[in-house]
Order: structure tokens, then C-alpha cells, then sequence
């Protein structure tokens, strides 16, 4: 028996002239984006001399890895990367185990108080204490200092924790129900229910959380006063701000562009780890957030 053939409908000219349109503009857009990285890179394993006279655009010209060298031999850097995967996985942990508590009761209908408490919650996006009363309350709980004054300022992200009480809306009431039949409670409808049906918007809240955490260096620079503490990215800031390459001598002359190659090889260390997870998230990423956006 013969397969059968399904004709495809020829696009008009309107439509095919749409299409190149569109993949134009999408190609102009990415290119955009994507240029800084990929310019910072190519700095970055570029000879000094061609930077200098500013050949260096869209190829790396006298490839060498230098900067790179330098970059690891930089035992700054490697605290600075332990103490950010610290903050980050940490972070990140406690950051989903409370959105996720607070989220729950909130997505019930059951849950006396919801529409109050959400309307609290949801103030607090938009009005805060500001940076001097956040900085007293971390003082006066005495964790100035600590990772517990980097991690804890930002245990959860109102945005987020709406996001996922949506999610976990969408869940069907009568699965709950079951399970409050058979004896569970919440914390067991939680953890062996909730959270493992709703691993798409979880990978989401993860990526959001570690980002976060990875790019943060403000709230380092305000509660730590220990360098070994300081993650990467204050690290970071010191070299390409303020030029602290910890080397040592005059920087003059030639010096100046391998200290730009540098800042750069810098850069481009920091960014790499969190783009490598990007791609084992990536297949929940645009459902759990399409997941959360289903109803209000």
C-alpha cells in the first residue's frame, strides 16, 4: 500500500518576501548580541601590536594565549571562582527550596489568606526599605562578613515566586485531593507530588537563580570586608575598572594592551561556567516559563 503524499502549498511572493524579512531582521538581532562576546574573545587571543593599531574586528590577529596564562596564574582568580560556585550552588539551593515553600500554599484555594498575602508579596516588588535599612538588618543579625549576608538578602525573588505558584496552580486540584486521602500532608504532597511534576518550571527557577547569583557583585562589595571571600566577579570588576592586575611593575607601553588582552581573557573566564549550563536547561527553560504564564 502506498504511502500518501501530502502536496506542500507554494508560498506567494507577499509571504516569501515576509519570510526573507523576518530571517533578516533575526540574523541582524543575533549578530548584535552576539558580537560583544565574540569581539571580547577575539581581543583576548589577539597579539598585542594588532590590537594596538586597531586591527582586530572580526578575526583574532597573531593568535597567542597569554592573557590566558596570566589569567591562571592569578591565584586571586581561583579563590574568587571557589567562593562563586560556593555562593552560587548554595544560593541557588536555598533560593528554590523557598520559593518553592512559599508558592505552594499560595497556588492553593484551600489556603486561607491567599489574595492578602499575595497582594503583600507583590508590594514588595515595587517598594523596599532601600540599601541602608537592608544593610543594618544584615548587621544587626551579625552575618557581615559572612556568605550568609551575600545569600540570604536575596533568598527570594518576588518575580520568581509568582511565576511558579502559577505553575503549580495548573496542577489538578483532584491530585491533591488523592493524595490528602491516602494520608499525605503538604509537605509530602510537596516533595513527592509537586515539585517532581513540575521539574520544567524548577530548571527555570534554577537558571533565573544561578544567573543571578553568578553576575552578583554589588552585595559582595557591600557585607564582605575579607578579600579571600569575594566571589569572581568583584574580582573582575577590579580588573577591568580599576586596572588591579596584580602584577606588579609599570604597565606602560606595550604593557597597557597586554594588560587589555588581560581584562578581557578575564571576561571571558567568568562567563564561561554559566553558559555551560544554559544547554542542559535549555529543553525546560521555554516550557517551564510558558508553564507559568497559563493563568494568573
Amino acid at each position: 500500500m502506498s504511502k500518501p503524499t501530502f502536496s506542500k502549498k507554494p508560498q506567494s511572493t507577499a509571504s516569501k518576501m515576509f519570510s526573507i524579512f523576518n530571517y533578516t531582521v533575526l540574523a541582524l538581532i543575533g549578530f548584535i548580541m552576539f558580537y560583544p562576546m565574540f569581539y571580547v574573545f577575539i581581543v583576548s587571543i589577539s597579539s598585542a601590536e594588532y590590537i594596538n593599531q586597531g586591527l582586530v574586528t572580526f578575526f583574532p590577529r597573531g593568535i597567542n594565549f597569554e592573557a590566558y596564562k596570566r589569567v591562571f596564574q592569578n591565584d586571586a582568580i581561583w579563590i574568587g571562582y571557589k567562593n562563586t560556585f560556593l555562593y552560587t550552588g548554595l544560593g541557588t539551593l536555598i533560593n528554590v527550596m523557598m520559593t518553592a515553600m512559599c508558592a505552594y500554599p499560595l497556588s492553593r484555594k484551600e489556603f486561607y489568606g491567599r489574595g492578602p498575602l499575595t497582594v503583600l508579596i507583590t508590594v514588595t516588588m515595587f517598594i523596599n526599605g532601600g540599601m541602608i535599612p537592608l544593610y543594618l538588618v544584615v548587621n544587626g543579625v551579625h552575618i557581615i562578613n559572612t556568605m550568609w549576608a551575600v545569600i540570604l538578602p536575596s533568598a527570594i525573588s518576588t518575580y520568581n515566586m509568582i511565576v511558579m505558584r502559577t505553575s503549580f496552580s495548573s496542577i489538578p486540584d483532584s491530585l491533591i485531593e488523592s493524595a490528602h486521602l491516602d494520608g499525605a500532608n503538604d509537605i509530602q504532597i510537596l516533595s513527592k507530588i509537586i515539585l517532581p511534576l513540575s521539574k520544567p518550571i524548577l530548571a527555570t527557577m534554577v537558571l533565573f537563580y544561578a544567573v543571578s547569583h553568578w553576575n552578583s557583585y554589588f552585595p559582595a562589595m557591600l557585607y564582605l570586608n575579607d578579600q579571600s571571600k569575594y566571589p569572581v566577579q568583584v574580582i573582575m570588576r577590579d580588573i577591568v575598572i580599576e586596572g588591579d592586575l596584580a602584577q606588579g611593575g609599570d604597565m606602560s607601553g606595550m604593557m597597557n594592551v597586554i594588560s587589555t588582552n588581560y581584562k578581557y581573557a578575564v571576561i571571558i573566564i567568568s562567563i564561561i561556567p554559566i553558559l555551560m549550563i544554559y544547554p542542559f536547561l535549555q529543553k525546560y527553560f521555554t516550557k517551564g516559563v510558558m508553564v507559568g504564564a497559563v493563568k494568573g
